[in-house]
């Protein structure tokens, strides 16, 4: 061959080469990121893959966060969707820092979510609480309860007085093997709630009462605190008693089948009257740059067999009726974990206002500092 037609050939191949590279890139470059931020072990195994898998065309992010407040201050970096409870919802519809949502584009919400969730009062302000649809669709909801091992915590069986519930919170007999979830809104309603207050209360003596009892708990018990790591710490017997969502129940007993320790370890939950329950919600930032994205996500978890392998492998319940109906008896039709209109009545949701935050703030940190 002569050199000529080397040299022909040769262009001819590179030319290729680049042609493809560059076809290549403009494939890769054609996805839209699509970033959503949710709480840790919050979501199924496989349903971020499964969303790639359907959507193609967003690059999409997944990180994480612990609680409201560790979530809250990083809202400015561009994310798509967030999973909020909802009185932060509340607070962020409040402060113009969330968008609403396109149901038109949602069916598979219109179809499948539970019309409790258009009845609940989700704050003090009727005017907010009405616009948290507009806003909002719930993800997952719990209640908040007492997790213990029944063979070393005792609870009078069938209670819900809350001071006999969380009295294993406060006992120096368990020092050392109490869990205490890092999050102000809990941590100060568990004590509220357990000196025979709303845990919502803004009464002085009351927080003062109180944040009193959370410094003397620290100090004599020493308690683990945390969220996700205290799961852990209750399968392996680490921690005996902690407070913790209904959710992280479900996930812990299959911990302990996981382990092996189910017959070493009886964890039980117990649910007190006038204790937390609460909402979790798909919200779109303000400052959304995939709205389109965001869209399809929320849509893409309100198919029924989504919401079911999402819900079985984070534990917490549905408020898609549709997958609801495609659980384990056992588990759908348990109080704590989907509670009948009765248990509801005795159930608050965490309010949020300005002053509530500064206050619950100072208090906390106020705990958390001392010795």
């Amino acid at each position: 061959m002569n050199i000529k037609l080397k040299k022909v050939l040769s262009m001819v191949t590179l030319t290729g080469l680049i042609a493809a590279s560059v076809l290549s890139f403009g494939a890769c470059s054609s996805k839209t990121k699509l970033i959503i931020y949710n709480w840790g072990d919050y979501i199924g195994e496989k349903t971020i893959d499964n969303f790639k898998a359907k959507y193609p065309q967003y690059d999409v992010v997944y990180r994480t966060f612990e609680t409201n407040e560790t979530m809250y201050p990083n809202l400015s970096n561009g994310y798509d969707v967030i999973i909020p409870s909802d009185y932060m919802v509340c607070r962020l519809i409040e402060e113009d820092r969330i968008q609403q949502i396109d149901w038109s584009k949602l069916p598979n919400v219109e179809k499948n979510m539970d019309p409790m969730f258009r009845k609940v009062k989700y704050c003090e302000d009727q005017k907010i609480s009405d616009s948290v649809l507009q806003y909002a669709v719930p993800y997952l909801y719990c209640t908040v309860g007492l997790v213990y091992d029944a063979k070393k915590v005792t609870i009078p069986e069938g209670t819900t007085d809350p001071k006999a519930i969380w009295a294993p919170l406060f006992d120096e007999a368990n020092a050392n093997k109490v869990g205490m979830y890092d999050s102000m809104r809990e941590s100060i309603g568990v004590a509220l709630n357990y000196l025979g207050y709303s845990i919502n209360s803004m009464d002085d003596a009351q927080l003062n009462e109180a944040k009193e009892l959370l410094i003397k708990q620290k100090a004599g018990l020493h308690p683990t605190y945390g969220v996700d790591n205290l799961k852990g710490k209750l399968a392996s017997g680490e921690v005996s008693c902690a407070v913790a969502w209904s959710g992280d129940h479900i996930n812990t007993l299959d911990r302990l089948e996981e382990l092996g320790k189910s017959d070493e370890i009886d964890l039980r939950f117990a649910l007190p009257t006038d204790s937390n329950w609460s909402v979790d919600m798909m919200c779109v930032p303000t400052n959304c740059k995939n709205y389109q994205g965001a869209m399809d996500f929320i849509n893409f978890m309100y198919d029924p067999q989504v919401a079911l392998e999402n819900c079985e492998f984070v534990g917490y319940s549905t408020p898609n009726v549709a997958t609801r109906a495609m659980l384990d008896p056992e588990v759908a039709n348990n109080k704590y974990y989907y509670p009948d209109e009765a248990t509801f009545k005795t159930l608050e949701f965490y309010y949020t206002s300005d002053k509530i935050e500064e206050k619950y703030t100072e208090i906390w940190n106020t705990v958390k500092a001392s010795a």
